[in-house]
């Protein structure tokens, strides 16, 4: 059986930037009160006719250079987005001729917050079966186009940004596996019960005879709906769990992992999270401060970040862990 390491990573975000002070301007809110609830200071946001997979292919771009690759060996496309470009076809579809790509696979991945961990479950367990070789994953998101930007939407909307970040993983034949850098493991797990607690309902085939009604535009079910006590509690209880699966099924401590890189959907809950398992403050390498929560793409947008900033190295043992609607969560465990 073959095993698969993460050989490039890149992200890209749009140009405007949308301070805290900018939405108070919008809607009755203040810097003040989303730091506090958040730790958001800054989002980006796109402008004018930017699609999501537009912003997928700067990623996309940036990732292939940066494991220094022809994008002709990528056998494999998968895309994870909540925010795809359109119903159908995939999004996956829309970016391969954009990337000058054709014939390969081209997969979405529809788990939202979970959707980077779930799609590198995915390309690994396709790379450990010998069916491919070299797989790019993007997660990528536009969330400003989608949004009730007024005070009736303030607890969803402040919390969101636009971006990308994409990996290339490849086929590798790992000799010395407590060393080598491979994926070690990956996990994942769904509640449906929880479906509604955090949930986009209109435009839905779920609705009855019409996707979209006149009254559903008039309650705003057009928007993104969330329970956050409810999504706070169980994020980070999840998140936790399947973070010491990882490490348990691995035969690892919590002082093994170099750098952990979760799920930015609110700095409270990955503090929290800090503060129940004893992680030590400097080794969690958070971005939502500047980016806010780019649900899909916050993880390898955070990779990219951190190799960047100098924090992610080769040879360093990474921890990652997201919760997400569905509920879905997931974790992985894997040496850069």
């Amino acid at each position: 059986m073959y095993n698969s390491e993460i050989i490039g990573c890149g992200h890209f975000v749009p140009e405007q930037v949308i301070t805290n002070h900018d939405l108070s301007k919008m809607m009755d809110t203040t810097h003040e009160w989303i730091v506090q609830r958040s730790g958001i200071e800054e989002r980006h946001w796109v402008t004018g006719d930017v699609s999501t997979t537009d912003l997928a292919l700067k990623a996309c771009e940036d990732a292939i250079k940066s494991a220094g690759i022809d994008k002709k060996e990528i056998d494999c496309l998968m895309f994870a987005t909540l925010s795809p470009d359109f119903d159908f076809p995939g999004a996956a579809c829309i970016l391969q001729p954009k990337l000058g790509l054709s014939e390969i696979p081209a997969i979405d991945v529809r788990q939202q917050c979970s959707g980077f961990l779930y799609g590198m479950s995915m390309a690994d367990a396709f790379i450990k079966v010998g069916q491919y070789k070299t797989i790019l994953l993007v997660g990528a998101e536009i969330h400003s186009k989608g949004m009730d930007k007024t005070t009736r939407g303030r607890d969803v909307s402040v919390l969101f940004g636009d971006g990308a970040g994409a990996v290339v993983i490849r086929r590798k034949e790992v000799k010395d596996k407590a060393k080598d850098s491979h994926i070690f493991s990956t996990h994942l797990f769904a509640d449906g019960a929880f479906a509604k607690d955090l949930w986009l309902e209109s435009p839905g085939m779920g609705n009855g005879p019409e996707r979209i009604t006149v009254a559903d535009l008039e309650a705003g079910k057009q928007y993104p709906q969330m329970n956050g006590k409810k999504v706070f509690a169980n994020a980070v209880r999840r998140m936790a769990e399947c973070l010491i699966l990882a490490l348990d099924t691995n035969k690892l401590k919590l002082e093994d992992i170099d750098l952990f890189l979760f799920h930015q959907a609110n700095l409270r809950i990955n503090q929290m999270l800090a503060q129940e398992l004893k992680i030590p403050e400097e080794k969690i390498f958070n971005t939502i401060q500047k980016f806010g929560n780019t649900t899909a793409a916050t993880i390898p947008m955070g990779m990219s970040e951190a190799v960047k900033a100098g924090k992610l190295k080769k040879g360093s043992l990474v921890a990652s862990a997201a919760f997400g609607s569905g509920f879905t969560w997931a974790s992985a465990v894997y040496r850069w």
